[in-house]
């Protein structure tokens, strides 16, 4: 139970939080000006920033007072307060055990190191110009160099999502041949993309989620984000973003030690998640009529 002093206070805490996390793409965005590194946390998560700043309290939290969240579709209002109501918990269960079993799987295996990055050097091999996502930005080492890396690599990446924009040519030359079905069995808690999509199956259980966890997850995604944009074959120099040259050997020393500490870090968020997984079953306040 919530006192409306408390709630109030957490909810304009979040508020402020996710202005500040926000609010650069945003004003971007009004300016018409794409960004190969941040644009992705709002083009490939399809989690809006409006949605990212509304506060939700999770699964069994009433909230005293005069809450908005009495308006917002999925809460029912009781003797108590207002919260998530049975309804949502009985329409999300599918997603809820599914995310569940992901997230304790990948949790059950060690961290495994040693990708260096090179799912982002898949997505441009063989290419041409004309032919990469990022193309006002340039490869650091050309097609050429950037094909040379490639090939002088075994590609060990694990992860589906990034698995599918490899290039054909690439596809191959990896290690495991990673689809939906098999996410389950393949998942790891190293890989940068699990880090990331932290971030995804926080939103995904939202309102059943407290959004302290989802702006968390989202803090993690956006720095692991910019690792993985360091590491990758463009130049992106001119935006502020030092290279880390996983071509070398100093520069592959700095990916692991990097990534080593993103898998902590998520593996603490993951066992966040998989709690407020388990909160869901609280019984919801009995709502009127």
């Amino acid at each position: 139970m919530l006192a409306e002093r408390q709630w109030r206070a957490r909810l304009l805490a979040h508020e402020a939080r996710v202005d500040a996390l926000v609010g650069a793409h945003l004003s971007r965005r009004r300016a018409g000006v794409p960004h190969p590194v941040h644009d992705f946390l709002f083009t490939y998560y399809s989690f809006k920033p409006a949605q990212l700043r509304r506060w939700h309290p999770g699964a069994g939290v009433v909230l005293g007072g005069s809450p908005p969240h009495a308006e917002w579709a999925g809460y029912v209002t009781g003797r108590g307060g207002v919260t998530v109501g049975d309804a949502v918990v009985r329409k999300r269960a599918a997603t809820v055990e599914w995310v569940r079993s992901l997230l304790t799987a990948t949790a059950s295996r060690p961290a495994h190191t040693g990708c260096f990055g090179l799912h982002e050097w898949a997505m441009v091999y063989r290419t041409r110009p004309g032919d990469v996502r990022h193309e006002a930005y340039p490869l650091r080492l050309g097609h050429d160099g950037t094909d040379e890396v490639v090939e002088a690599h075994q590609i060990r990446c694990s992860h589906f999502d990034a698995f599918r924009f490899f290039t054909d040519a690439a596809r191959p030359l990896n290690a495991v041949t990673p689809t939906r079905e098999l996410q389950p069995a393949l998942e790891q808690p190293g890989c940068l993309h699990a880090g990331m999509d932290l971030y995804k199956w926080a939103y995904k259980l939202v309102p059943l989620v407290p959004s302290e966890l989802v702006a968390d997850a989202f803090e993690l995604a956006a720095e692991i984000r910019e690792l993985d944009m360091r590491a990758s074959p463009y130049d992106l120099a001119d935006l502020g973003f030092e290279p880390v040259r996983i071509e070398t050997t100093e520069g592959k020393r700095h990916y692991v030690e990097q990534q080593r500490a993103f898998a902590a870090r998520g593996a603490g968020l993951r066992q966040r998640l998989l709690a407020a997984i388990d909160r869901v079953a609280v019984p919801a306040v009995t709502a009127r009529g």
